[in-house]
């Protein structure tokens, strides 16, 4: 190892430390006091299923509970970079910040009383009690923290090494219930306030919280309340119904995350990867939203499934699933709430907001993006269903490209090709914002 190295490594360790400094008191003095003033309340309920009454004590479970406190402080020295550094102890502060804000909002108690041990494991549940009491329970700050660390534990293994680690964090996710230290409720709400972490402080790319911005668009104002007033109907029906429609609080949090989106975060906010993935929390935090879009995407186009050449090897078409798009050779990809299977095609991410017209820019950027790909065999470009944003993304091209002269010619030959196309004043705007542009980008297109 250079010295520039064993410098570098020092100051990682150095920053580490530092960052422990901070969290460890913060989080014993923040989750003592929660467990006081709960203590001291007479309105502190609880939320407990019938058929958890089967679920086992295994004393030796302790274990694998307790491990996460020496996780935690290892969890510092595996990151490589700075940015990686503050980027875990970011997520572990949210995750501090988070939970016990629901712990003092909402609290709850644990009801099973649990007996006596002795031996090891006896003792090692007596140091608990002496800290822990039957509070601070939904979400659990152990699971939340679990996501937290799983990530980061699992992004530096390899191998054999992934797999233990897989296994050890399902037996600390485990031991939550088999300790008899919380109810059912708190493993799934620490699970997503886990993967809220996540989001806010995603490993590649900006933060949400340093990236967002109002929305002016009214149309995206207005889907924004949509999706926000369904959040809202699932949360009211999730508790005021309880039992099995507690699970409306996963949907509600997706739906608010995508009116949250359409507000302030634009299409980074569903953290769509260069792959075409995205990202494990924004797939997490939204799969009931994610769901209804792909069953949408499917039953929109389940008629006319194949996409349609417009012209020279450009073809346009829904986003593909599994075994389609075999006869391309590069995908331009405009959606930014479905992944897309990329199977070692050449990709460009190009998201936009679904019914959303892309801005003059990004069709400028689509285009240039389409060109490019032409060099490596034919393309597809794609959304959702194939209609809107990827036709105006291609009605770009061919203005740009020189292969159509006015926005209506570049219309009409898209809709000859795919006649479905749904493209509304917004997208006829932003194309003419295009063919302004054109004198001085198109040579870049035919430079191509």
């Amino acid at each position: 190892m250079t010295p520039a190295a064993v410098t570098r490594e020092s100051g990682l360790w150095k920053r580490g430390v530092l960052w422990l400094l901070l969290l460890a008191p913060l989080f014993f003095g923040t989750y003592g006091f929660a467990n006081w003033f709960t203590g001291q309340r007479d309105d502190v309920g609880s939320l407990v299923f019938a058929w958890e009454g089967l679920i086992p004590l295994w004393p030796w479970t302790i274990i694998p509970y307790w491990s996460i406190d020496l996780l935690y402080g290892l969890a510092f020295l595996l990151p490589a970079t700075r940015a990686a550094v503050d980027r875990l102890g970011l997520r572990l502060l949210t995750a501090q910040a988070i939970c016990i804000s629901c712990f003092l909002l909402w609290p709850l108690r644990f009801t099973f009383d649990r007996p006596m041990l002795d031996g090891l494991f006896g003792m090692m549940f007596d140091v608990l009690m002496g800290f822990d009491k039957p509070f601070n329970q939904a979400p659990s700050l152990h699971i939340t923290l679990l996501v937290v660390l799983w990530a980061c534990f699992v992004q530096y293994a390899s191998s054999v090494w992934r797999v233990v680690v897989h296994i050890w964090f399902f037996l600390i996710g485990l031991s939550v219930l088999t300790t008899w230290q919380h109810h059912f409720i708190d493993v799934p709400t620490g699970m997503l306030a886990g993967f809220l972490c996540l989001w806010l402080w995603p490993s590649e790319g900006r933060s949400p919280l340093l990236n967002w911005r109002l929305a002016r668009d009214p149309q995206r104002l207005r889907l924004a309340l949509r999706y926000g007033l369904g959040a809202a109907l699932c949360s009211a029906l999730a508790v005021n119904v309880g039992g099995f429609a507690l699970w409306l609080l996963w949907p509600g949090l997706s739906l608010l995350m995508v009116a949250l989106n359409y507000a302030l975060f634009d299409a980074q906010g569903f953290q769509k990867r260069a792959d075409g993935r995205l990202s494990a929390a924004a797939s997490w935090l939204l799969a009931p939203y994610l769901l209804v879009a792909w069953i949408n995407s499917r039953a929109w186009t389940s008629k006319h499934p194949q996409p349609d050449e417009v012209a020279e090897g450009v073809w346009l078409g829904r986003i593909p699933a599994k075994g389609e798009g075999q006869g391309f050779a590069a995908i331009a990809d405009l959606s930014a709430e479905l992944p897309c299977r990329v199977d070692g095609k050449v990709y460009r991410e190009l998201a936009c907001l679904d019914l959303i017209a892309p801005s003059s820019a990004h069709c400028l950027q689509a285009a240039v993006a389409i060109e490019d790909l032409r060099e490596h065999g034919p393309v597809l470009v794609c959304c959702a269903l194939g209609y809107s944003r990827s036709a105006t993304a291609i009605a770009a091209w061919l203005l740009l490209s020189g292969r159509c002269a006015s926005v209506a010619e570049a219309i009409s030959r898209v809709r000859q090709a795919r006649p479905q196309v749904v493209l509304g004043n917004a997208h006829l705007q932003a194309l003419e914002g295009v063919l302004s542009q054109s004198p001085r980008t198109s040579g870049v297109l035919h430079g191509h």
